[in-house]
């Protein structure tokens, strides 16, 4: 299967995790991938060592990948931090504003770099990674909730405003996957996520890929502006 054949794809926090998997899904399938990260994704077509938090410096990357492969045709934006785990009235200020950066403002600086781009071009797929955390908020977790609750309206709000064109804006709302994320969290929260999934086990990043690559494709052409759960059964709405 070749979906993504003469497709450029943009895929965030690339190099490990979820978006490493959705990097080699895309690839497999055809894809010319770019990886923005902090670090250099050697599997990449063009890898870009990027602060995402710097407005300026998205911008250019997005036009340089616009200008060294003439389109840009999918954005998944992976990237994302959970911050300490603590209750809110504790929860450091310095980390909050950390965690609402790099969760939320890069994703909007991300998702406004590429529209223009893919309006040029006449077609366009954009999938942004939330969470359930999201949806229903995780206690001792109020940035990540609040940072993921953003992503999902931020969604909502662009893919309707660009609903009449050809371009498509959803997110995907995981449970816990095992990534290295997990070594910013507590032992106690971890076991907690896990607690609240029916299936009893955690995601993994290929399963979240599968669904991600689906959203990324031709094949999506009537789901924008939605909300796409891989949560083990955990979802209640």
């Amino acid at each position: 299967m070749h979906r993504f054949e003469n497709r450029v794809a943009i895929v965030t926090g690339g190099v490990s995790g979820i978006g490493a998997a959705v990097v080699a899904r895309l690839k497999r399938e055809g894809a010319k991938v770019v990886v923005w990260d902090l670090s250099a994704a050697p599997d990449a077509d063009l890898s870009e060592v990027l602060d995402l938090t710097d407005c300026d410096a998205v911008q250019r990357a997005a036009d340089h990948a616009a200008s060294k492969f003439g389109r840009i045709d999918v954005l998944v934006a992976c990237a994302g931090i959970t911050g300490p785990n603590g209750p809110t009235w504790t929860y450091p200020v310095a980390d909050w504003k950390r965690v609402m950066d790099v969760n939320v403002n890069a994703v909007f600086y991300c998702n406004r770099a590429v529209v223009p781009h893919m309006q040029t071009g006449g077609y366009g797929r954009i999938v942004n990674i939330a969470s359930v955390a999201g949806k229903e908020g995780n206690p001792n977790a109020s940035a990540y909730s609040t940072s993921k609750a953003a992503v999902i309206g931020l969604t909502k709000s662009l893919g309707k405003e660009l609903a009449q064109t050809e371009i498509r804006v959803n997110c995907v709302t995981p449970a816990a996957v095992r990534t290295p994320i997990f070594d910013q969290m507590s032992q106690q929260h971890i076991d907690f996520m896990l607690s609240k999934i029916p299936m009893g086990r955690f995601g993994t990043t290929d399963e979240v890929a599968s669904l991600v690559c689906w959203l990324a494709s031709d094949e999506a052409a009537f789901s924008t502006a939605a909300v796409f759960d891989c949560s083990g059964g955990r979802a209640t709405y």
